[in-house]
C-alpha cells in the first residue's frame, strides 16, 4: 500500500467522456491512483464532497509580456499566470512572436527569458513566423524536435502578416514536419481601405473599429486560409473566430474533409458589438481583433462548439491598461488590440455552457482534453488518468459570483466581463500535485510552472 502525496476525496470527477464520483490518489506530481474509497494514508487530504473535479484547464492562446502598438500587454508570465491559476488553469501555451531579422530558436529563446522561471503555471509557446526567409523555412523541422511543434501566421499587421505565397511555402513546409498550423484570419487590404476611409470621414471613436474589420473580411480571410491549407493537404488551426462567416468555412471544409480545426474565446460567446458604444472612451476596452460581432452570432457559436465544428475555447488574453488604451484616443487605429480573460474563461464556459446546451464534459473537452490534443500535450495533460500530471481544480457549483475587477488577479484595471453573474465558482487549483491557488488566492510559488516540450498535435 503506497503512501500518496495528495489524496483528493469525494468528488465528482468529470472528464470528457467521463463523470463519476470517486478518490484521486497523487505520488510525485503525477494521478497514481483513481479508485472509490482510497486509504487516508497522505500527507495531504482534501475533501471534494459536493464538488466537480476537473483536469486544469489548459489556454491554448495566449500573448503575455507581448509587444504590440508601441507598448506591451500588461500581464507578464508572473501576474498572467497567477490570474490563471486561480481562474482553474493550469497549463497555457503563449505566442513567442519572431522578430524581424531574428531566426526561430532566437524568438523561442526571448520568450523563454521572459517566462523561464517566472510562470507559476505550466507553459508551451507556438512560435509565430513573420519573417519568412529560406533559413526560417529549414528551421521549422528543427524547432518541432525541439518540442515547439505549433506556428502561427498573422494574415494582418504590418511587420507581422505573410502574403499568401508565403502562407502556403510555411504550409507544405509543416506537412512534411508535422507540425500544425494556427492562423489569423482578416482580410489585410480591406481592413487598410476601410481604415483609412473612416479616418478620412473623421471617425476615430472606437465604435468604428468593428466596422473597419467586418465580419465578410474574417469570413474571406478564413475561406482563402482554408483553400491554401487544402492545396498543401495541411493541417490548420484557426484561431479566435468570432463569427459565422468564418466558422461556416470551417464547417463545409472539414464536411469535406479538409483538415481544418477552429478556437472560439468567451468574449465572441457573451459579449457583442453594442459595447463599443460605452461612453467615455470605455468602449476601447473591446478593441480586439478580430472585434466583437452581432449578438445575432452567439447562438450559432455556442452550437458550432456543442457539433465539434470548433475544438477549442482559449482567451486570446492580451491586456492593456486603460492608460495604454489611450495611445489612440483620437486614431481608433492606434488602440493596442486586445483584451484580459485568461482568469474567467474556465468560469465562464462552465456558468453559461450548460444553458446552451454543453455538458460539464463537452466544456472539458474544449477547455483542456482538445487543447491538449491538438498542441501535442496528451495524455500527460488536458485529462484525469493515471499516468497524468496531477492537473486539476475542484469547482463548487454553488459558488455564486457577480464579476468585478477587484475580485481578479489580471494586471489590468478593468475586465470586460464586468458584471457577469456566475453560477459556479474554481476553489482549488492544483498544478503537478501541489495547490496553487484555493478560495480565490494564489498561493502557490512564482517559478514554478515547467516549460512543456510538446510532441506532434492530433488532429480532431
Amino acid at each position: 500500500m503506497s503512501k500518496f502525496d495528495m489524496i483528493i476525496k469525494n468528488g465528482m470527477i468529470v472528464t470528457a467522456s467521463d463523470r463519476y464520483k470517486g478518490d484521486i490518489g497523487i505520488i510525485d506530481s503525477k494521478i497514481a491512483e483513481i479508485a472509490v474509497n482510497l486509504h487516508d494514508d497522505a500527507d495531504k487530504v482534501i475533501d471534494a464532497a459536493n464538488k466537480f473535479v476537473f483536469p486544469g484547464g489548459i489556454d491554448g492562446h495566449t500573448h503575455l509580456d507581448m509587444p504590440f502598438g508601441g507598448t506591451f500587454s500588461s500581464d507578464d508570465f508572473i501576474t498572467g499566470t497567477k490570474a490563471a491559476a486561480c481562474g482553474g488553469t493550469t497549463t497555457i501555451v503563449d505566442y513567442s512572436v519572431q522578430p524581424q531579422g531574428k531566426s526561430l530558436s532566437e524568438a523561442a529563446k526571448i520568450w523563454h527569458e521572459k517566462a523561464d522561471n517566472k510562470a507559476c503555471i505550466d507553459y508551451a509557446f507556438h512560435i509565430a513566423i513573420t519573417d519568412v526567409n529560406e533559413n526560417t523555412i529549414k528551421e521549422m523541422p528543427i524547432m518541432v524536435e525541439k518540442g515547439y511543434s505549433s506556428f502561427k501566421v498573422y494574415m494582418v499587421y504590418d511587420g507581422m502578416r505573410v502574403e499568401d505565397g508565403e502562407f502556403i511555402e510555411i504550409l507544405e513546409n509543416a506537412a512534411k514536419c508535422g507540425a500544425t498550423i494556427g492562423v489569423h484570419c482578416e482580410n489585410y487590404y480591406v481592413i487598410k481601405y476601410l481604415t483609412e476611409k473612416l479616418l478620412t470621414e473623421g471617425k476615430i471613436e472606437p465604435k468604428y473599429h468593428p466596422i473597419s474589420r467586418p465580419a465578410a473580411c474574417e469570413g474571406e480571410a478564413a475561406n482563402r486560409a482554408i483553400r491554401l491549407a487544402e492545396m498543401a493537404d495541411a493541417p490548420l488551426f484557426i484561431v479566435h473566430n468570432s463569427c459565422e462567416e468564418s466558422i461556416s468555412e470551417i464547417k463545409s471544409a472539414r464536411e469535406r474533409g479538409v483538415k481544418v480545426m477552429g478556437e472560439t474565446c468567451p468574449q465572441y460567446l457573451i459579449r457583442s458589438i453594442d459595447d463599443y458604444e460605452e461612453p467615455n472612451f470605455a468602449g476601447s476596452k473591446y478593441v480586439m481583433s478580430p472585434p466583437l460581432r452581432d449578438k445575432k452570432n452567439w447562438d450559432y457559436i455556442w452550437k458550432s462548439i456543442k457539433e465539434g465544428v470548433l475544438q477549442t475555447v482559449a482567451t486570446d488574453h492580451c491586456p492593456f491598461f486603460m492608460e495604454q488604451k489611450k495611445l489612440g484616443i483620437d486614431d481608433f487605429t492606434k488602440i493596442p488590440n486586445g483584451a484580459p480573460g485568461i482568469e474567467l474563461r474556465m468560469p465562464i464556459m462552465l456558468s453559461h455552457g450548460p444553458k446552451h446546451g454543453l455538458t460539464y464534459e463537452k466544456i472539458v473537452e474544449v477547455t483542456a482534453t482538445n487543447p491538449a490534443k491538438v498542441f501535442g500535450m496528451y495524455p500527460q495533460k488536458g485529462t484525469i488518468a493515471v499516468g497524468s500530471d496531477a492537473d486539476l481544480f475542484l469547482y463548487d457549483p454553488n459558488k455564486k459570483v457577480t464579476v468585478n475587477v477587484d475580485m481578479l488577479h489580471e494586471n489590468v484595471d478593468y475586465t470586460t466581463f464586468d458584471g457577469e453573474q456566475l453560477d459556479g465558482y474554481p476553489v482549488m487549483t492544483i498544478c503537478r500535485g501541489k495547490v496553487i491557488a484555493e478560495n480565490g488566492e494564489f498561493v502557490g510559488e512564482e517559478g514554478y510552472g515547467k516549460f512543456v516540450k510538446r510532441g506532434k498535435g492530433q488532429i480532431l
